[in-house]
């Protein structure tokens, strides 16, 4: 915060009781949790309908300078929810000719073509 805004920038807070508001200097509120004072700033920047309960709970704020062992899990990589399968002529032809067969075609078969759309 520029200049002596630290010490001039009031945050308000009422319970909803009569006599309940209590207004907390930033530097104070910095004393009792240091992450509080950017939760706040990025609370306050975002529109306040109901993503911005779900995008804060994905807001991760550190005390430190570094962040905890979690910058070595992230990768620009997406996992695959599932494996890509090989394609067929990627196999060797002995496991393709030893893979069990439901039925063999024809040898004289001709797959029939598509009827034209007039």
């Amino acid at each position: 915060m520029p200049g002596d805004e630290w010490r001039r920038r009031v945050y308000f807070h009422h319970t909803g009781y009569p006599g309940g508001a209590s207004w907390t200097p930033a530097w104070e509120l910095h004393e009792k949790n240091s992450t509080m004072v950017m939760w706040k700033a990025v609370y306050r920047s975002m529109k306040g309908n109901l993503q911005r309960r779900y995008t804060m709970c994905r807001l991760h704020l550190y005390p430190e300078d570094a962040p905890p062992d979690i910058l070595s899990k992230v990768t620009s990589q997406i996992k695959t929810i599932r494996p890509v399968p090989k394609r067929l002529d990627h196999y060797p032809p002995e496991l393709v000719d030893s893979f069990p067969k439901l039925m063999d075609w024809p040898k004289d078969y001709v797959l029939p073509l598509p009827k034209e759309n007039k």
